[in-house]
């Protein structure tokens, strides 16, 4: 009897510490297929819902919410950004939060995290929205350094509305990073890229869509994604590719027009995400696939033996119960440089 009072306890307090560190939820929350096709160059081949509504820790418990950046570490574990100014660190194969690492201005302050890149030496890149710069933190989050936007454009740019992607095109830089919206002064269809070192560019997505995220394809080209939210329709996202390589520099046109200005960055829709089966997903607001929710996240996992790309999305669910956390789970094939 002694021994079975024992083991109920000690099974209570694991099951408590499980909790604590972020136990799954109950109930179907992933499907994974075969891959589906969204568009000729896109499939689908699952999602997960393993991160929604999760918290995370034990002495201080976090919210794993308001993801708006993904990342692989060198050891390739994943790295997902919330945008309360904390990063997490998740399980490659569960996608399962197994750390977290606040993160902080020179000031000590939190800062308003929006996208997410690593470098090849480990060096976390943060896209940060008010304010909009990129910070540089080592592996256990200390600040190294920073890289201001140009205040000819950090004045111009709406507070919800500057830097929201970043990527770095090849190992070592340069860094890019994309206003999410316009600029005071641009025309309303043009989104300025900025590069450190380097140039401006103009790019262009599909009319009415915001850019997202960026991630370097690994052959000086990048993924774009775009993505709006109409209230009672719900959100639309794209995934475009842009090739920089002949675009203009754009960094002494105090205005940009949508054409005949320069050379924007060359750019291809890849699939709207809209039409992907919806693998059986629900959603808790209106949205014209149930799979779809806002996606902001977005990093390349590596590529398959035939030369596709294994990308891996994360919607951000503003801390929203009508929302979803939810990962998607691509193989992009990309046309021919």
């Amino acid at each position: 009897m002694a021994r079975a009072v024992a083991t109920a306890v000690l099974l209570a307090v694991l099951l408590a510490v499980l909790a604590a560190c972020g136990a799954p939820p109950a109930g179907p929350t992933s499907a994974s297929v075969a891959p589906q096709p969204c568009s000729p160059s896109v499939a689908i081949t699952g999602f997960s819902d393993v991160l929604d509504g999760r918290e995370y820790g034990a002495r201080r418990t976090w919210s794993v919410a308001g993801l708006s950046g993904l990342g692989v570490d060198r050891d390739g574990a994943l790295l997902a950004l919330g945008d309360r100014s904390v990063l997490f660190t998740l399980d490659p194969r569960t996608r399962e939060p197994t750390g977290v690492t606040p993160l902080a201005d020179e000031d000590g302050a939190a800062l308003d995290t929006e996208g997410l890149a690593v470098d090849a030496d480990g060096t976390r890149l943060v896209a940060t929205e008010r304010a909009p710069a990129v910070h540089r933190y080592d592996r256990d989050g200390r600040l190294l350094g920073r890289l201001d936007v140009p205040a000819g454009l950090a004045d111009r740019a709406a507070g919800n509305a500057s830097l929201e992607g970043v990527a770095v095109l090849a190992p070592g830089g340069p860094v890019v990073a994309a206003m999410e919206g316009p600029l005071d002064g641009d025309d309303p269809a043009v989104r300025r890229i900025v590069t450190w070192p380097g140039p401006q560019w103009a790019y262009l997505p599909d009319p009415g869509l915001d850019v997202a995220e960026l991630a370097a394809t690994g052959d000086g080209r990048l993924l774009v994604v775009e993505r709006s939210y109409t209230r009672g329709v719900g959100n639309t996202v794209h995934l475009a590719l842009a090739d920089p390589r002949g675009a203009a520099d754009v960094t002494g046109t105090p205005e940009l027009p949508p054409t005949g200005g320069p050379a924007p960055i060359a750019r291809a829709l890849l699939a709207d995400l809209g039409a992907c089966p919806d693998l059986g997903a629900t959603a808790a607001q209106a949205q014209p696939n149930p799979l779809l929710d806002n996606v902001e996240g977005m990093t390349v996992l590596g590529r398959t033996p035939d030369g596709a790309l294994r990308v891996l999305l994360v919607s951000d669910d503003n801390q929203d119960p009508e929302q979803t956390t939810r990962l998607y789970d691509l193989l992009v094939r990309l046309p021919p440089t």
